[in-house]
């Protein structure tokens, strides 16, 4: 009796260290958006620090994500989750402490390693210490947490800002990191897994090349899309992930095995999660500014008025997983993403200086619904398109995929709104944000239809009697 209250309190104390390891990381992806215009006003700097000041964070995350798996595996899960926590939390007093706009990229990339470490892990252990008749709801109360983060990051950025100053954003990590430490050295159990194997050099291509590529399309405007720097960015980024590809369909043992790109579920999902992102996180970090910066609203009401966006996945997200469950995944995700780009064009349609709030809360509410019905069944489609051993490795890469979507979205709408607009005047941002908006609804709108090749359910269950699960690794990447 004793040995089960003890297992049930651990399982408790995983559920708690977790899920609040993983608000930090997931709520630091978007409570900088609503401090920018403070950040600038405070720090100095061309829209382009301000692009870094978010993808330095989205970038290493990404790179870093699956990486940081591998290592917890070899070197012991616990440990190095405790590892990425004191990084991120070490990160975060540095953010907060920043003299100037480049000690503040620098400390957000940082951030973004303690959290590639930390936030793959957190599932791990916490689905080694819950039981597995109680595994689906401390899972379900894990990613209602993430959402809760995501929905409420640009509140608690923009009041954090507001009442006391955007230093704040990153010093709240730093207490519930103080914290956490402890409680994650006496509260977690160990574990390991055999025969991990770490995959280096496909890091240093994958994180090489998409840098390249980011910092070329960051400073593409500033610096000249022919200079040196950034045909450089593009070629070489563009060469080493090629590299990357390579790597994946020959190594052994990569991190991310490129013939799980030849099952059409993996494929769309995937892919569509990539443009979902690149789409979603490029309009918000614009349309942050620009509620502050020419709507005129605080920091607070600018995090209050994003909400029906942010917010609507906790509202809709229990009616997605129902639909999902009765006609499959492939309509509800394809349905969330074409609402989300048609949302983001309704924002471009009534986009200008004097915009009532009234005329924006429809293209809000579109993307707040397309965006639940994308999430709920999303994580669902991805574990299902693998064998249940490879479900660690695709997670992973959905994660990762995702981030990397969000950094190339800030870099792609940046370079568009730099390139037809500014922040000299109220027209000149919005004449900027507008085309942007339009790219982030086209770039949501062809998820969209990339989701389309995820195999319907009769398909699904077809597949699911075959007697090889190799014919599926063949199958081609065709509707």
């Amino acid at each position: 009796m004793n040995q089960q209250a003890a297992r049930r309190g651990s399982a408790a104390w995983a559920l708690v260290i977790t899920s609040v390891a993983g608000f930090m990381a997931a709520l630091d992806n978007l409570v900088v958006t609503t401090a920018l215009p403070s950040i600038r006003k405070d720090l100095g700097g061309a829209l382009e620090d301000l692009e870094w000041t978010v993808s330095a964070y989205t970038l290493t995350f990404a790179v870093l994500l699956m990486f940081g798996a591998a290592l917890g595996d070899r070197f012991g899960r616990r440990k190095l989750f405790t590892a990425g926590l004191a990084i991120f939390t070490g990160a975060s007093a540095a953010a907060a402490l920043a003299p100037g706009i480049d000690a503040l990229i620098a400390a957000r990339a940082v951030q973004g390693v303690g959290a590639a470490v930390m936030m793959p892990l957190t599932l791990t252990l916490l689905t080694a210490a819950v039981p597995a008749a109680r595994r689906g709801a401390a899972l379900g109360i894990f990613s209602a947490v993430t959402g809760l983060a995501v929905a409420s990051g640009p509140l608690i950025g923009g009041s954090l800002t507001e009442h006391i100053s955007w230093q704040w954003i990153f010093w709240l990590n730093v207490p519930i990191g103080l914290a956490l430490l402890p409680l994650a050295r006496l509260r977690l159990d160990e574990s390991y897994a055999p025969n991990a194997r770490i995959d280096v050099p496909g890091t240093l291509l994958v994180s090489g090349g998409l840098f390249g590529i980011v910092y070329a399309l960051v400073n593409g405007n500033a610096d000249g899309w022919t200079s040196t720097p950034v045909l450089g960015g593009l070629i070489v980024g563009t060469a080493l992930l090629a590299g990357f590809v390579y790597h994946g369909f020959n190594n052994k043992n990569p991190m991310l095995p490129m013939r799980l790109f030849r099952n059409r579920a993996f494929f769309g999902i995937n892919i569509a999660s990539l443009l979902m992102f690149l789409g979603m996180f490029g309009s918000i970090f614009l349309l942050s500014q620009f509620l502050q910066g020419v709507a005129g609203y605080s920091p607070t009401e600018a995090g209050l008025r994003m909400l029906p966006w942010t917010g609507m996945p906790l509202i809709v997200a229990p009616i997605a997983g129902y639909l999902s469950d009765k006609i499959g995944g492939r309509p509800v995700v394809a349905t969330g993403l074409a609402l989300q780009a048609i949302g983001l064009g309704l924002f471009a349609l009534v986009l200008e200086p004097g915009v009532s709030y009234a005329a924006q809360l429809p293209g809000l509410i579109l993307g707040g619904i397309g965006m639940a019905l994308y999430f709920a069944p999303a994580a669902s489609v991805v574990m299902s398109s693998v064998r249940p051993a490879e479900q660690g490795i695709a997670s992973g890469a959905n994660n990762a995929l995702r981030e990397v979507g969000g950094a190339l979205g800030v870099a792609v709408l940046g370079a568009v709104f730099a390139a037809r607009g500014g922040y000299e005047t109220a027209d000149a941002f919005t004449d900027g944000t507008v085309p942007a908006l339009w790219i982030g609804a086209g770039a949501v709108a062809l998820a969209a239809l990339t989701a389309l090749l995820i195999p319907g359910r009769r398909t699904a269950a077809a597949g699911d009697q075959e007697p090889s699960p190799a014919a599926e690794e063949r199958e081609p990447i065709a509707v």
